[in-house]
């Protein structure tokens, strides 16, 4: 896919990913695990190539590469690989381009599940992992290891304090590889690819997909690369079901309505929540108050979904919060067309240690908004009523 393309991205949103569609407008539900061959030949043809989306499920699947090839589009990449969640997207990338005695920098605002996967297993497999402020101008690039880092990953807006890591800073990084978690901005709202990047990483469950109906992951990026690590994950076999693809690709189809609705809303109860008593603190990239403001508007064309803030009186006073509530959910996720709220340190980060929450800034009073599809006045009105 060539990067000079004659769409805006929520044209291609609609018109990419459908070669294995044929006339149909909706997106061809490929079901079967495993296709027949014409005889011995062409059984080894499909065995030793690569990519083949007519063999086995685990190599591949038309409804999935209509997927993969969607994302490639709106990333303005090569080409993209699909995996069946977030999490199965970066402990493939991490194992397929990372061995022993390798060294992995990150960025440590990281979602925990990340965290623990990187200090967990990473670690037991002799991968040397090292944490860094990945908001601090140049800390990432002044920590690079020559000859030995293999990998640098950040993610950008971070969960879930929204905080941003510089692309073009990431992307200027030279001999490791580098990777960028987009999962809170989606291909919509930037593209990491643009900034020299050599990988973009999604958990397409959220905001791609966008209706709590699928359980996918994705990479994008040069084509080699991406095949590359293909290899390692039809050995790692977290593949993504045909259903999930489908569902995610069905929300690659609204994503542009759906975020700009929903980043305007968030913009919206971010400076509502601003001026509250009980809110010690809003975390929004589209604030002005928020330290990165000039970065984000330099590398984002939306200031995304998902917003932070903190509440005066922990989490005592958080658990009346949610118990007030009427039409925002209590649920872990984000991207879907329902706004929910959660307690990170509760769910999405209880399994870090208080010390490595703090160093994140998870306290017992951050709350994290996922915006979802409803009239703004409602959901302010819902946060006014029980806040109040």
């Amino acid at each position: 896919m060539s990067r000079d393309r004659a769409v805006k991205p929520a044209t291609a949103a609609i018109i990419a990913g459908r070669a294995a569609s044929g006339a149909s407008l909706a997106p061809a539900l490929w079901a079967s695990s495993v296709w027949e061959s014409a005889g011995l030949d062409d059984a080894h043809r499909r065995a030793t190539a690569l990519r083949s989306d007519e063999f086995y499920g685990r190599y591949g699947n038309p409804t999935v590469r209509s997927f993969e090839q969607a994302i490639a589009e709106l990333e303005s990449a090569e080409d993209a690989l699909a995996f069946g969640s977030g999490m199965g997207a970066i402990a493939s990338t991490v194992l397929a381009l990372c061995s022993s005695g390798d060294h992995v920098l990150a960025a440590k605002q990281l979602y925990a599940g990340t965290l623990a996967f990187l200090q967990g297993p990473c670690a037991r497999l002799g991968i040397d992992v090292t944490l860094v402020d990945g908001t601090a101008p140049g800390a990432l690039a002044g920590a690079v290891i020559a000859g030995r880092t293999t990998l640098v990953i950040v993610e950008t807006p971070s969960n879930p304090r929204l905080e941003l890591c510089d692309l073009g800073e990431v992307g200027s990084i030279k001999g490791p590889f580098t990777v960028v978690d987009s999962t809170f901005a989606t291909p919509l709202a930037q593209q990491p690819l643009d900034h020299g990047v050599d990988l973009v990483l999604h958990s397409a469950t959220k905001g791609i997909a966008g209706h709590n109906d699928a359980t996918v992951g994705v990479i994008a990026g040069e084509r080699e690369l991406i095949d590359a690590v293909w290899g390692y994950a039809v050995l790692h076999g977290a593949m993504a079901s045909p259903f999930d693809a489908l569902n995610a690709l069905r929300g690659v189809r609204t994503l542009g309505v759906r975020t700009s609705h929903q980043a305007a809303t968030a913009q919206r109860l971010a400076e509502w929540l601003t001026d509250h008593p009980s809110v010690s603190a809003v975390h929004y990239p589209g604030l002005t108050t928020h330290p990165q403001h000039d970065l984000a508007k330099r590398q984002m064309r939306q200031f995304g979904t998902v917003l932070a803030f903190e509440l005066v009186g922990g989490r005592r006073l958080a658990a009346d919060l949610f118990d007030r509530l009427d039409v925002i959910r209590c649920a872990t996720s984000l991207g879907g067309p329902e706004t929910l709220i959660c307690h990170p340190m509760t769910t999405t980060h209880t399994s870090l240690t208080p010390e490595e929450q703090a160093a994140i800034g998870v306290t017992d009073g951050l709350l994290r908004v996922s915006v979802g599809l409803e009239d703004p006045a409602d959901v302010i009105a819902d946060f006014e009523r029980a806040l109040n």
